[in-house]
């Protein structure tokens, strides 16, 4: 994908977000930011029975374009995702699946809902446990 065909998906993602709103009967809800510049974001989690895989998950925020559009994507792409592979994700997971060259200037944009997304697994794991 080239740099402009980045930027498009990017909108697309920002101006029709996937997995927007509150989830219903939601098993977790976590909500991060970035003071700074403002950005949010609160994400929905839906969990399965064995409590191994994401069986929901939608966020709802304000913000840039690349914080928008990474909670977005990252929603899309980790419906039905174990944990552990949600683990095995890192800053640069999300950066390379956004497109470095265009969110490297933002990446604290672009790791936002990862970010919280992590936190809201140890917050699940905590309360298990």
């Amino acid at each position: 994908m080239d740099r402009q065909e980045i930027i498009e998906r990017l909108f697309d993602y920002y101006e029709h977000p996937r997995h927007y709103g509150p989830l219903e009967g939601a098993d977790l809800v976590q909500s991060g930011g970035i003071p700074d510049c403002g950005d949010t974001v609160t994400l929905y989690l839906t969990f399965d029975v064995a409590g191994a895989r994401l069986s929901g998950m939608s966020f709802e925020g304000c913000g840039c374009t690349i914080s928008q559009a990474a909670a977005s994507l990252l929603c899309e792409q980790l419906q039905g995702a174990s944990l552990d592979a949600i683990d095995a994700l890192d800053d640069h997971a999300i950066l390379t699946m956004l497109g470095h060259e265009v969110v490297r200037a933002r990446p604290r944009c672009a790791t936002l809902a990862l970010n919280t997304l992590k936190s809201a697994l140890v917050r699940y794991r905590a309360g298990r446990g």
